[in-house]
């Protein structure tokens, strides 16, 4: 039975990510606040909160739809 080659261990190198963060910065804000929402939706929201998020909701489809 062969030996399997040992894998490359990963160093994390915080470099490439400042770069591309930098060059996406909407992209990047666009996701953190995403996963906010989802967070907040998910894990804190009240009944109160759920219902004003499906009132924003409705209000953002319809104005999709009449563009």
């Amino acid at each position: 039975m062969e030996k399997e080659p040992e894998k490359r261990k990963y160093k994390y190198n915080p470099i490439p990510n400042r770069k591309w963060d930098a060059k996406n910065k909407e992209h990047r804000q666009y996701l953190n606040k995403k996963g906010a929402t989802k967070s907040f939706i998910l894990n804190l929201a009240k009944p109160d909160d759920l219902e004003l998020v499906r009132e924003w909701f409705k209000e953002r489809t319809n104005k999709d739809i009449e563009q």
